[in-house]
């Protein structure tokens, strides 16, 4: 399984949207949106899981397409990016 980094969400993008969008290529095994700790909305950004091709139809079909209003950003996931939101 490939591990998607989707970016530019609006902030009232939920698992279901993000859900409806992504399985037109393929099946969606896990999404994890990240949300503001105080609002509970998105931050405009989270992870989709798919498989490899999938994922690489997702990325072909999605990155730079406008989702309201706004282009999205859709990439495999960058594991040099640390875990604390930082990049070393």
């Amino acid at each position: 399984m490939k591990r998607l980094f989707v970016g530019n969400l609006p902030s009232d993008a939920t698992e279901e949207t993000v859900q409806a969008l992504f399985s037109e290529y393929g099946k969606v095994r896990s999404i994890q949106l990240v949300a503001d700790i105080f609002s509970g909305k998105c931050r405009g950004f989270g992870f989709v899981g798919m498989e490899g091709h999938e994922a690489r139809a997702a990325i072909a079909g999605l990155d730079g397409n406008l989702y309201c209003g706004k282009p999205l950003k859709v990439k495999f996931e960058d594991p040099a990016a640390g875990r604390n939101g930082r990049r070393h």
